[in-house]
């Protein structure tokens, strides 16, 4: 049996057991290794159209919000309205989210300055330093971060 039909066949059976988001992965796999073929990209479709669908689902009712394409983070009701908001500070969460993408996060040039007693201006934590280019908006209820270039580490 071909590696792409054992993950095929993997991936729909996970869609038939309704594990949509379990089903991602192999079918991904699948289409990696035979793109060209409609069933296995059709499959892949539904998959990602059932995770959408649940995440919509999760973000109406308030146990997530969306910060960003494809990022989500986990809600409470707001003690002053009680609107859904994250957990996490916005700060804690992009650098969780650019970690996951394999993106080097570092203290920006202000905060540098701030920590060594060169000013006293305090950092508003809404500017990430980042060793690569990114081209994401992060953000949340108006407040998006902003990123600038990491300095190069001294040898």
């Amino acid at each position: 049996m071909q590696p792409s039909l054992r993950w095929l066949l993997l991936g729909v059976t996970l869609l038939k057991l309704k594990r949509y988001g379990e089903a991602v992965a192999p079918l991904e796999a699948a289409v990696g290794l035979k793109g060209d073929d409609i069933n296995y990209l059709s499959n892949l479709a539904f998959a990602y159209d059932q995770v959408g669908r649940a995440l919509r689902e999760l973000v109406r009712e308030g146990q997530l919000v969306k910060i960003g394409s494809g990022l989500y983070a986990r809600a409470r009701p707001s003690t002053l309205d009680g609107k859904p908001t994250p957990v996490k500070g916005l700060r804690s969460l992009t650098e969780e989210a650019l970690r996951r993408l394999g993106i080097g996060t570092a203290p920006t040039r202000l905060e540098q300055a701030y920590s060594e007693g060169k000013t006293t201006q305090v950092p508003s934590g809404r500017r990430v330093a980042v060793d690569r280019r990114v081209r994401r908006k992060i953000g949340y209820n108006g407040a998006v971060m902003s990123f600038e270039r990491a300095e190069p580490a001294s040898r």
